[in-house]
């Protein structure tokens, strides 16, 4: 039985965690002390000596008669504090904190790029050397609004191949993927507008939406893309603003997206003024081009992302946005308030390793240990009990089923006390209904060591109360507050 200074100690720390979230802004009125003891069922007395002491330190004042008003000025905004708290194993925060750890000794199966032994270093020292000789002005000076001509009109190449019909005026180049969905989300969202995402779907996906303030719906995801039921359930119930998901290889299951699914997609976001961000991000490690609504859809209510971070340096930071120009016009007002203008070095030396002789070697080399190091994942993480939710035809991503009982928040942090960083489901999924899984990069997956720190683990760690799987099958959206 909690004490009563335990007690009001909840009460404090519940109405400052509201105010860190900016739930609670300066002047807005605390629910009545009777108002507050019935929701966290405690005694009015309790509440009032709550209230008095967060009086006491000026973090709330009471006005005579009119109750109790947060004092100001607003509270730095601190992601952790939005939605309800959760374990730091699932936390997207903490896991990509512990993923750019640099520690040597450190194994990281969980992480989402290539060991840097992987990556084009020689064809990145060529471009380094070459972009050294050039003159003064790529060296000191800002690129245009837009960033690079000749990279926009290398990307424009590169899109139409894929039959996305963009010109390099439709084009902007970011920092990265994630600094596009920022400038986008700035420019199409308000605080409380309804995003949808996959779940499950890249982890930074609900970090960022935190930062938005925005309601955040997760829609199952299946083999062949979004559950089109739930999906279209989903933009029924929450009239959503946008829809953010991964063309090509999917973040974290490596699924992609049937045509028919495609169509049927595109046909409900029309319905229903809904815009598509798609993160064309893994698109180098394709074998077979999957379907791309953008080039579906003419860039119409689809904006194509992506950058080379996971596939040429994630040292070297360049992205893009393609979209209709209309907006691309409104984004650069936007990157210039918030970022003024882009770098031409990053953009120049992308461009040479890009165009250089031997990147496209290089990646049918990654392609090929992909292949063999998903195999080999697979073989050894069978013999654990652990078994893939699906095979995926290319990338580096494994989404995997834990033995029944196991979770996999726990058996994160038993590894993490061995240097082994693992991804657990819920870290992915909207709904926290992926307990039972784990993500593994089979890239960073052939150190043997991880499979003799996963099957000590699995003998230690206890069976959760309440593990719900994460099915393939259809199963109805879930809603909630970015990062529940």
């Amino acid at each position: 039985m909690p004490t009563s200074h335990t007690r009001i100690e909840a009460v404090m720390a519940a109405v400052r965690a509201k105010i860190a979230s900016r739930s609670y802004l300066p002047g807005a009125r605390l629910p009545s002390v009777r108002a507050q003891a019935r929701t966290m069922g405690l005694s009015v007395s309790t509440v009032v000596e709550a209230y008095e002491r967060l009086v006491a330190e000026e973090v709330i004042h009471a006005r005579r008669g009119a109750g109790f008003y947060v004092a100001g000025p607003a509270a730095p905004l601190a992601l952790a504090e939005i939605g309800p708290r959760l374990d730091r194993e699932v936390d997207p925060l903490w896991v990509s904190r512990q993923a750019l750890e640099t520690g040597k000794d450190l194994l990281k199966p969980g992480c989402g790029w290539l060991p840097a032994s992987w990556t084009y270093a020689e064809g990145m020292r060529r471009a380094l050397r070459g972009t050294a000789r050039a003159g003064e002005a790529l060296l000191a000076d800002y690129a245009t609004a837009r960033g690079l001509p000749a990279l926009r009109q290398w990307l424009a190449r590169r899109l139409a191949a894929m039959d996305v019909e963009a010109q390099p005026e439709q084009i902007m180049l970011t920092e990265s993927s994630t600094h596009a969905i920022d400038l986008i989300c700035r420019f199409l969202l308000q605080p409380g507008d309804t995003v949808l995402v996959d779940d499950p779907c890249y982890f930074n996906f609900h970090a960022l939406l935190r930062a938005h303030r925005v309601q955040v719906v997760g829609v199952p995801f299946t083999p062949g893309g979004p559950d089109l039921a739930a999906f279209e359930a989903a933009v029924r119930t929450h009239s959503p603003r946008l829809y953010i998901t991964n063309a090509g290889i999917h973040n974290p299951t490596g699924a992609t997206l049937s045509s028919v699914t495609a169509h049927r997609l595109l046909k409900l976001a029309d319905a229903s003024e809904l815009v598509i961000v798609e993160d064309d991000l893994y698109a180098d490690y394709e074998t077979s081009p999957a379907p791309r609504l953008a080039a579906f859809d003419g860039l119409s209510r689809v904006i194509h992302i992506g950058s080379f971070s996971k596939s040429l340096s994630a040292s070297l930071r360049c992205g893009h946005i393609a979209a209709r120009a209309d907006w691309i016009d409104a984004l650069v007002d936007l990157k210039i308030a918030t970022h003024f203008g882009g770098g031409q070095l990053p953009a120049a030396i992308l461009l040479a390793a890009l165009t250089g002789s031997g990147y496209r070697r290089h990646m049918e080399g990654v392609r090929a240990r992909l292949a063999t190091a998903m195999e080999q994942t697979i073989q050894h993480l069978g013999a654990l009990g652990i078994v893939p939710w699906l095979r995926p035809g290319a990338g580096m991503f494994l989404w995997c089923r834990l033995p029944d009982g196991v979770d996999a928040a726990a058996l994160a942090r038993t590894c993490l006390q061995e240097g082994v960083v693992l991804a657990p489901g819920n870290a992915f999924s909207q709904s926290l209904s992926a307990s039972g899984y784990l993500r593994f990069n089979v890239s960073q997956s052939l150190d043997g060591r991880l499979f003799e720190v996963l099957a000590r683990a699995l003998a230690s760690v206890p069976a959760p109360l309440l593990p719900p799987p994460l099915s393939a099958e259809p199963a109805a959206p879930t809603t909630g507050r970015a990062g529940q």
